[in-house]
């Protein structure tokens, strides 16, 4: 490995992790129910489960966010408390979440060192030159002066790997590592994990992508409904047989796309330009969905936010229907169009974390009949349509005043999906709205979205998982360097799509 990797490699000590009876509790729902595994040093090993099954909450316990209600943690067969982050550092342990944990405000060399200076003076230079190097290791490619704000959720994912290795983890969690990765960049992240174990180090691999957790881990461990079901060698296993196991019998849904025949334009955008965007064109019709495919942070995000005025145009134009939009910004647009926005990152842009359900859901009408009365919020109606989402979109485990951040990812997505499609919007823009989620979760969202689009809406689906958005796409644009390469149909092969998604137009 890499100079910067072994510096790092050579402070690390042998870890193996053993738990003992772990259970969590939220309320009177259940998250982890008794749990006992081990994860041996010089291992990678999954733990897969549906969402809901319990495996943010036991990796949140490893990683000091959360508290078990009962049961011990082990490693090295002693006894540790493990109360907070810190404690998890001190541990050794590295966890990479799914929804990231930085601070916009700051940069991406400040997000990497914040916490791990305990004595006077930050020596800012030095440790600029140890993070380059890693850059440089891992092939990156990462502007260290960039706010995070400013940066994709594909750079914004980069940045928490660089925060963990620079603190030389030796027991590496990783959820949903892979979600905005390129197939180029997962292979080469995969070597450099499996060099990590081969110097007697851990990793705890999450993920719904049954291929890539067969073609990388050692074992495997399957949870259900918060207990663990069994752990397996990872040895002649297919996706068919762990899906088994995680969900029980799965018979593949049947997305049934039907031909549609609206004629009314819902979106046109003409010569759109902005920060990252260079003269976009195009339109959507009603029951018609636009799908756009492109590697993270090629112009994906800036084109919503402009879409949803949340940043205005440098040049071009944007028309609802016959309106035009271009200078309109996003409280006029919610409040004033029909339009249903399922952002790309559900904790920070789609909800409010410490709010319940219902709450979350008229975030949007708040201020009207009959969820608001003389200002005052009338809990009946918010109860009402809470029960009503529960049902009708299939939220499940869930309880009276539970706050949506003790829920899991797809039960999160689909109360996003509640709210969005609460009034038959006339144009949908979802983007990645099943990064990950399980087999039953994002078939679930696929099949919501579908009825809506049966229902008259135009839809812009904006996904980086390529079967996904070529599934349900009507026509498929390829993005690259915030330019459209061409609007192909979904059925085109795959070789001639990536070429398209790394800017090469076959002859």
């Amino acid at each position: 490995m890499r100079s910067a990797i072994l510096s790092i490699i050579k402070q690390i000590k042998m870890v193996q992790l053993c738990l003992k009876g772990i259970t969590k509790k939220f309320g009177s729902f259940t998250a982890n129910d008794s749990i006992s595994l081990t994860i041996n040093q010089g291992k990678i090993h999954a733990i897969l489960g549906e969402n809901g099954a319990g495996k943010s909450t036991l990796m949140n316990i490893l990683s000091g966010l959360y508290r078990p209600d009962e049961g011990e943690i082990y490693i090295n067969n002693e006894v540790v408390h493990i109360n907070s982050s810190q404690d998890a550092i001190d541990q050794g342990i590295g966890m990479i979440h799914q929804h990231f944990m930085l601070v916009p405000q700051l940069s991406v060399l400040e997000n990497i060192i914040l916490g791990t200076s305990r004595k006077y003076g930050l020596k800012l230079k030095q440790k600029r030159v140890e993070i380059k190097q890693l850059i440089d290791d891992y092939k990156l490619e990462i502007d260290l002066d960039a706010k995070v704000e400013n940066i994709s959720v594909g750079m914004q994912q980069r940045v928490e790997i660089l925060k963990v290795l620079y603190r030389g983890a030796k027991l590496l969690i990783l959820d949903e590592p892979t979600a905005v990765l390129t197939p180029g960049e997962i292979a080469n992240f995969f070597k450099i994990l499996r060099q990590f174990v081969n110097q007697g180090n851990t990793v705890i691999f999450i993920s719904h992508k049954l291929e890539e957790v067969i073609n990388l881990c050692d074992f495997i461990t399957i949870l259900r409904k918060g207990k663990v079901i069994d752990t397996i060698k990872n040895k002649n296993l297919n996706p068919q047989k762990l899906a088994k196991m995680m969900i029980g019998e799965h018979q593949a849904v049947n997305l049934n796309k039907k031909t549609l025949t609206f004629l009314e334009t819902i979106l046109t955008v003409n010569n759109l330009a902005v920060k990252n965007i260079n003269d976009i064109s195009f339109q959507i019709k009603a029951g018609e969905i636009l799908g756009i495919a492109g590697v993270d942070g090629n112009g994906q995000q800036e084109l919503v936010s402009v879409i949803m005025g949340l940043i205005l145009p440098k040049n071009g134009k944007i028309k609802y229907k016959n309106i035009d939009i271009t200078d309109w910004k996003i409280k006029k647009i919610i409040r004033q169009l029909s339009i249903g926005y399922i952002p790309e990152d559900r904790k920070t842009m789609g909800l409010i974390s410490s709010f319940n359900i219902g709450k979350n859901l008229i975030l949007k009408q708040y201020h009207s009949y009959p969820f608001n009365q003389w200002g005052i919020l009338q809990k009946t109606a918010i109860k009402t349509i809470e029960n009503e989402a529960i049902n009708n979109f299939n939220i499940r485990g869930v309880e009276p005043n539970l706050t949506v951040s003790k829920l899991s990812g797809g039960n999160q997505q689909k109360i996003i999906l509640a709210r969005e499609l609460s009034n038959n919007p006339q144009l949908i823009i979802a983007m990645q709205p099943t990064r990950g989620l399980d087999i039953t979760a994002t078939e679930y969202i696929q099949q919501q979205l579908l009825k809506a689009r049966e229902n008259g809406s135009a839809i812009l689906y904006i996904s980086t998982e390529l079967e996904d958005v070529r599934t349900m796409s009507d026509r498929l644009a390829i993005i690259y360097r915030g330019e459209f390469m061409d609007i192909v149909d979904p059925k085109t092969d795959v070789e001639t799509i990536g070429l398209l998604m790394m800017g090469i137009k076959s002859q």
